[in-house]
């Protein structure tokens, strides 16, 4: 009987801690994401693109580079500090005041998928923007619908 209350234990605090876990997900991966700002440097981008715009160039390059810098540095150490607190709540972003809790991008720059094989299937099994049966007279169909 000793020996099965600390596995029971172990059992109830897994189930605690697993049980419900969109929230904790969805903070670890927007703790991952915002980690990744570092390397990404989308913040210092979209400051220097919109200080130059609106102020002037000689500002982006100078106003511009410290803001974005330090939006980027800010933006890690909340990535970091969600990554080590998301089993434990609140789930929402924090610092949204002054961090947007989705990823920035300069207005001259729109991500898309990479065009790579994990992303992009249907080309290994025949789909890939041709007709379907090209090879058969009379067949107009198309995969797409241009």
């Amino acid at each position: 009987m000793r020996k099965i209350l600390p596995l029971l234990a172990l059992l109830a605090t897994s189930a605690l801690l697993t049980s419900g876990c969109a929230g904790p997900e969805a903070k670890l991966g927007r703790g991952i994401r915002n980690t990744c700002e570092i390397v990404r440097l989308s913040g210092l981008r979209t400051s220097m693109e919109q200080t130059t715009v609106w102020n002037s160039p000689a500002e982006g390059c100078t106003t511009g580079v410290v803001k974005g810098i330090d939006l980027s540095v800010a933006r890690t150490g909340i990535g970091l500090y969600e990554i080590v607190t998301f089993p434990i709540p609140p789930y929402h972003p924090v610092c949204t005041k002054y961090v947007s809790p989705l990823p920035t991008y300069p207005d001259n720059y729109r991500p898309n998928l990479p065009d790579d094989p994990m992303y992009q299937t249907d080309h290994y099994i025949g789909f890939d923007g041709g007709n379907v049966f090209g090879w058969v007279p009379g067949s107009q169909f198309d995969v797409f619908g241009d």
